[in-house]
């Protein structure tokens, strides 16, 4: 160990996580135990209405990788200005981001709408399928703008290391979509019995509440963006919008092309029944468990590294990574436990159904597996985006879903005719798959002698 290195204040690297990481962790988890108790109400229904809600937010989520994406190219931008204390930089990404995104998601949103009937066909669903999954997804569409908005401007204060503030935003709207949810779903306090479309309604006046006030977050007189609160705000810099594009485009690409794997899985997936794909949706939603929380590492090495280039600070960016790699990898391991050695009183959680509870065991069995090469390929992707290799991250997961995911997927279904657990390995194939390369593609970028984003565009 150099010199330098030893001037590292371990202390004050493991409190500054600590301090962003918690309240990332507890808004994961409250998201996840929303979506749990969300999913369990829905599952309370029907199958169905289940695999309704799965195709639906199958659609939603490309729109939610394609913005997620573009907020991570916000992040970058904003922690790395953060870090060089270029709080000029700083306030002209928020605005241009939010700007473009919102002018993008509202035209996204109308396409959804009018051709939810068409956009579903893909899936080859059952006509009662079809037909609860177009009501339920021209609703959550005019989520979408919302959904949005809170992206970037989570993203933003992130980047700052601001982490309390989305906290407590995402709390906010996971009550109001739960009590909201119950009210409609079931039709209680005098409200009409809805059903799924109840679950749309909720999630749509969710998203609206949670944007305004990040806006007000925003604006307020100690607000990224209080000194942009006139007209000159809806002025367009197409020089930094493209700026941000050419960073976060690549993020949005990664989870586009998970996004659009999952439609080839879900279509495989429902060759098997509405039980097995019910399965499917559960234990993904159980699985969050361990994911949700060990994610919050990945976002925090984003912005820790970002910050670190910056401000030109080599060694306090690899004590970051050092110390989120060991984070993550002791959250995870408990998660696993759970996961691998009680699966069936996780799916119970969710569900009654026992043809359900005892499928869905085994994909939970085979995520537990895997999930800590899972995460910590999250946590090294979340260092090459911070420095500013959005690429790279991208490359891996087309390796791994198109090089593995996807072929296998096939190949078990339609050729081999194996039943639904053996896509669920291939899924646990392609997590291992990337894991190994990650960690390659990182040893081969000497992530803390680059440049920070801002000054490369000036070049």
């Amino acid at each position: 160990m150099s010199e330098k290195e030893k001037t590292v204040d371990i202390k004050l690297v493991r409190k500054k996580i600590l301090n962003m990481i918690l309240p990332i962790t507890v808004e994961r988890v409250l998201q996840m135990a929303a979506g749990m108790v969300s999913m369990a109400m829905i599952g309370r229904i029907d199958t169905n209405a289940v695999s309704a809600l799965g195709i639906g937010n199958r659609i939603t989520q490309i729109v939610f990788a394609l913005f997620n994406g573009i907020s991570i190219g916000a992040t970058v931008y904003v922690a790395q200005s953060y870090g060089a204390k270029n709080h000029m930089k700083l306030r002209s990404v928020v605005q241009q981001t939010l700007l473009a995104s919102f002018s993008i998601v509202v035209i996204l949103q109308q396409i959804i709408f009018w051709n939810s009937a068409s956009i579903l066909s893909i899936f080859n669903p059952d006509p009662e399928l079809i037909s609860s999954a177009i009501s339920y997804l021209r609703i959550v569409s005019f989520g979408l703008p919302f959904q949005a908005i809170m992206l970037i401007v989570s993203g933003s204060l992130q980047g700052t290391g601001n982490t309390r503030t989305p906290m407590l935003i995402s709390m906010l709207m996971n009550g109001i979509n739960l009590v909201l949810g119950y009210t409609f779903i079931f039709g209680a306090f005098g409200v009409p019995r809805l059903g799924i479309v109840g679950a749309g309604l909720s999630l749509a006046a969710a998203q609206f509440t949670a944007a305004m006030v990040g806006l007000f977050v925003l604006f307020r007189s100690n607000g990224i963006l209080h000194s942009l609160r006139n007209r000159s705000f809806f002025k367009f810099d197409f020089k930094q919008i493209t700026d941000v594009l050419k960073v976060g485009l690549p993020s949005s690409m990664e989870s586009l092309l998970f996004q659009f794997a999952a439609i080839i899985l879900t279509r495989a997936m429902l060759s098997f029944g509405k039980v097995s794909f019910a399965a499917y949706q559960m234990g993904m939603q159980a699985e969050s468990l361990s994911y949700m929380p060990a994610f919050g590492f990945s976002v925090v090495t984003t912005s820790l590294v970002g910050q670190c280039i910056g401000s030109k600070e080599p060694d306090y960016g690899k004590a970051y990574l050092k110390e989120t790699t060991k984070g993550s990898i002791l959250i995870t391991s408990f998660a696993v436990i759970f996961l691998i050695f009680f699966p069936k009183q996780v799916m119970g959680l969710l569900t009654t159904d026992q043809a359900v509870i005892s499928l869905g065991a085994y994909y939970l069995i085979i995520m537990g597996i895997v999930q800590i090469p899972q995460n910590l390929a999250g946590v090294f992707g979340g260092a090459l985006r911070g420095a500013g290799f959005t690429k790279v991250p991208m490359i891996t997961a087309f390796a791994g879903l198109w090089g593995v995911r996807v072929p296998f997927t096939i190949l078990f279904t339609y050729v081999f005719k194996l039943n639904i657990i053996y896509i669920w390995g291939a899924m646990g194939m392609d997590l291992i798959f990337r894991f190994f390369l990650s960690y390659f593609l990182y040893k081969r970028k000497n992530i803390f002698k680059t440049k920070a984003v801002f000054e490369k565009s000036v070049d």
